[in-house]
């Protein structure tokens, strides 16, 4: 007998598989507690007095909680991850390219977390480095082996354990520097410009943000996946922003972490620390899986092992070396998204055939130029890189999507009068 895959990698999430409104909120908090939005923060605290860091961090989730938001609706009303969605759009094979993408930036990313774990609690402990990289990197992978209950349970730790232990810190960081009043008056030595600012506050969670229906598909209702979906932006990222800029502000350090160190919080900055980046690479090994599921068809949670020990053993090099890389692929993303819910919203009119009954074609490559003018956009068009990349790619999908259908409306058309003649 058959095994049932309890985590629907190929097929929808049926009803009575899904779960409620606090579950899912879980979830999703467990996705925006993300060590590099910190740095981003920290990067914003530096460049901007805290009344114009409020704004565009607002502003940014905001933007980012209307985008995640639009891709949770899709995914709670088909049931559909990410890589499954993309096959209505791209193609059947022509999905293997948004997969490819999405799974080995967040492969790269977990061997990077695993790193940034293991490099700070070596410093303090005196641990071998790699020691520390096996058992993180190995519990990581059990806990992400488990699917969405794992990632419900670790979230349900450990954003109440952030919260509370990080906020701590920064309060008392904040005081250091003559508490709210201190932070007001606050003014950066080198100021960056507002629409820098908004390039960075988007741009730091909207390549993972693309991921958002691999755990929305989930939600019982469509109300429910949208709400917690925003929330959870405007909590999780909000915090991890603010935890950022105030920590850079009064200690220079952003990751809340080494501000925990240095105020000698050795035992609580290892949990902050640990529950942090376990969220977070649990989230993107899971969606890594179910990526290379959709290529190999193989099942998600045999491809989260391999993907788990690829990340592990190749963490140190990936975080000596491949940052860079990966952040300058991050920028390939937010087109994916941008071309789903155009093809969803617009040419769909919001509803798709149910994916049981579909033939796909094999590659649509409207899509795929949709998505390298999307990339292009981003590169060298000014303004706001990580907007340009969505406006950019959902137009040119559009337009080309209308005019292959004009022309293939003109050869029907054709062969109709040829028949009739």
């Amino acid at each position: 007998m058959k095994k049932m895959d309890v985590e629907f990698s190929l097929e929808a999430v049926p009803l009575h598989k899904r779960n409620g409104f606090f579950k899912t909120l879980v979830v999703m908090l467990g996705l925006t507690f993300f060590s590099a939005s910190m740095m981003s923060g920290g990067e914003l605290g530096q460049g901007l007095t805290f009344v114009q860091f409020i704004g565009i961090v607002l502003v940014g989730n905001l933007i980012l909680g209307g985008y995640t938001g639009a891709l949770a609706y899709i995914a709670a009303k088909t049931g559909l991850s990410t890589h499954l969605l993309a096959r209505y759009a791209f193609g059947e094979k022509g999905s293997f390219l948004p997969s490819f993408l999405l799974a080995f930036t967040q492969i790269g990313w977990f061997g990077v977390g695993t790193a940034m774990f293991a490099v700070p609690v070596q410093k303090v402990t005196g641990i071998d480095i790699y020691l520390l990289i096996a058992i993180a990197g190995m519990a990581m992978t059990f806990t992400a082996f488990f699917g969405m209950k794992a990632l419900a349970i670790i979230s349900f730790i450990a954003v109440p354990l952030i919260t509370i232990l990080g906020s701590t810190s920064v309060f008392k960081a904040a005081d250091s520097i003559g508490g709210m009043q201190g932070l007001l008056n606050y003014q950066p030595e080198e100021a960056i410009s507002l629409a820098a600012a908004l390039t960075i506050c988007i741009g730091s969670f909207i390549s993972a943000g693309t991921l958002t229906p691999d755990f929305t598909r989930f939600a019982r209702k469509k109300r429910s996946a949208v709400v917690t979906t925003v929330i959870a932006f405007f909590i999780g990222n909000t915090l991890m922003f603010v935890f950022g800029a105030i920590g850079s502000i009064a200690t220079g350090y952003a990751d809340i972490s080494e501000v925990m160190f240095m105020q000698q919080l050795i035992l609580p900055a290892i949990v902050v620390l640990g529950l942090n980046i376990w969220t977070t690479n649990d989230n993107a090994l899971y969606a890594s899986g179910l990526g290379l599921s959709n290529i190999t068809k193989l099942p998600k949670q045999k491809l989260v092992i391999f993907n788990g020990i690829i990340g592990t053993l190749a963490a140190m090099w990936l975080y000596n070396n491949f940052v860079g890389f990966l952040t300058l692929l991050g920028s390939a993303l937010p087109p994916i998204g941008a071309i789903i819910l155009a093809d969803f919203f617009i040419l769909h009119r919001g509803n798709y055939q149910a994916f049981r009954s579909m033939t796909f074609q094999a590659i649509n490559w409207v899509a795929i130029v949709a998505w390298g003018a999307g990339i292009a956009a981003a590169i060298f068009i000014p303004g706001i890189a990580p907007l340009n990349a969505l406006i950019g790619s959902a137009v040119v999908h559009v337009v080309g999507m209308r005019l292959v259908q004009l022309k293939e409306k003109q050869v029907m058309t054709s062969n109709v009068e040829k028949v009739s003649n």
